[in-house]
């Protein structure tokens, strides 16, 4: 698995999402309230999708700042009575440094 240095932890902003991009893949990661770091793909499942990295985070979901669609940041799934997903990145913090891990 490879690990790629996106941002540094002490940069991100509790429950605000930040863009990043690896290779071709336009990535929103988020610091929760209690220090986690959740990564999705930065685009709503919506079919005129919003940007997830400016929409609202209450708890461990963002809502699609066009649509509203509640997606969860733990597993990236749309929430009832909406439906789809977006792609989970696994995301590891050492020391100042977020890593994406990709296969």
């Amino acid at each position: 698995m490879r690990r790629i240095e996106v941002y540094p932890y002490s940069k991100l902003y509790e429950q605000m999402g930040q863009p990043v991009t690896v290779g071709d893949s336009n990535i929103a990661l988020f610091k929760l309230s209690n220090g986690e770091v959740h990564a999705i793909e930065n685009r709503s499942p919506h079919p005129k999708g919003g940007i997830l990295s400016e929409g609202l985070v209450s708890g461990h979901y963002v809502f699609c700042p066009l649509y509203d669609w509640k997606i969860s940041l733990l597993d990236g799934l749309v929430q009832s009575p909406d439906t789809g997903s977006v792609k989970k990145y696994e995301v590891k913090v050492e020391g100042d440094k977020v890593y994406i891990l990709l296969d």
